[in-house]
């Protein structure tokens, strides 16, 4: 159990297979580092409920900082296949970052966060949506007039208040910080984080 605020979130994932994503991570990055490609995964290796379709992102970082982060909203492929996808793009096709050397490699840290299927939220305004949002519980997607972005619910870390998370989160969507309309359109989501 992961306790949030107020909220209890079940681990859906065991102790072991948490480790086994984990590891099929670091796995992917190295074998990209060697190989300068995607590996490639037998599903047949993996346990029926690590190859359920299921959407993830792989964030790297070091030192604390971020080194990348590329992941998937919809649940499109088994989900060892998204993390493996991720982890290379991340690693090396970041569009904010250089791609990894393998001397960074060994200083790595890998997270990894498995989305829950994103539900969207019914508001009145922009007030009303506001207080409805769960600090360090909810990923947000906005969307809106073309415009599209996501926020892990691990960026509540550096953008505590409500107000400035939606803020910040319409900016990466290419809108004004102030922006709104009466079209936009908010999806939640929850994640297991690994580790």
């Amino acid at each position: 159990m992961l306790v949030m605020g107020h909220f209890i979130l079940a681990s859906e994932y065991s102790a072991a297979e948490r480790k086994i994503l984990l590891r099929l991570a670091q796995a992917a990055i190295l074998y990209g580092l060697e190989q300068h490609a995607v590996m490639l995964v037998d599903l047949a290796q993996y346990s029926e409920k690590l190859t359920e379709n299921r959407a993830c992102f792989v964030t790297l970082a070091m030192h604390g900082k971020l080194r990348g982060c590329i992941g998937s909203l919809e649940a499109h492929q088994a989900l060892v296949k998204d993390i493996v996808y991720n982890a290379y793009a991340a690693a090396f096709t970041d569009p904010r970052f250089q791609p990894l050397t393998r001397k960074e490699y060994s200083q790595l840290e890998i997270h990894l966060s498995i989305l829950n299927t994103p539900e969207s939220m019914q508001f009145s305004s922009e007030t009303d949506l506001i207080r409805q949002l769960r600090p360090r519980i909810d990923g947000l997607i906005l969307s809106d007039q073309g415009h599209r972005g996501t926020f892990l619910p691990s960026v509540w870390e550096s953008v505590p208040e409500p107000q400035e998370f939606l803020a910040h989160l319409k900016l990466k969507a290419g809108l004004p910080s102030n922006y709104w309309s009466e079209t936009i359109a908010i999806q939640r989501y929850t994640v297991e984080s690994i580790p």
